[in-house]
């Protein structure tokens, strides 16, 4: 048996689509040098640069400012033993210029618990990549049968 059965690997836009579906991914990076998980909400921008807020003192945005971290969001259905799961990773930096904070505020994420002084924090997609686990003949309203 193939191990690749069961999986397709998702090409750049593929993933970049999936990614505008879902609201919540986790940030992964290195905390005391010990890999760390935080699951958070985020928005792609126009660029598909994933975008998160958070308070300006937050230690996430003290621990990813100017490093290189990597992003995942992922989908499963549990029942059909089906879903997606897409890794974004780049350099993370905090937005500093007031202009692009002001643009921001307006259409990047939506802080679910809101800080008196919040940041957005910038993930350029430098490297993109997914794999989808296929376990039936439909997955997300894609035929697999052809």
């Amino acid at each position: 048996m193939n191990p690749n059965d069961g999986f397709r690997e998702l090409d750049r836009q593929e993933c970049l689509r999936l990614l505008e579906r879902t609201p919540i991914g986790r940030v992964v990076h290195t905390r005391h040098a010990l890999p760390a998980v935080l699951p958070v909400n985020f928005c792609l921008d126009i660029d598909y640069a994933v975008l998160m807020r958070t308070s300006a003192d937050s230690e996430l945005a003290a621990a990813i400012d100017g490093v290189v971290i990597a992003f995942e969001a992922d989908e499963v259905d549990a029942a059909a033993h089906s879903g997606w799961s897409v890794v974004v990773t780049g350099r993370a930096t905090v937005v500093t210029d007031p202009v692009e904070h002001g643009r921001l505020i307006l259409t990047g994420p939506r802080s679910w618990v809101a800080s008196p002084k919040e940041v957005f924090i910038r993930v350029e997609p430098e490297l993109v990549t997914g794999r989808q686990l296929v376990g039936g003949r439909t997955v997300y309203g894609l035929d697999l049968s052809s």
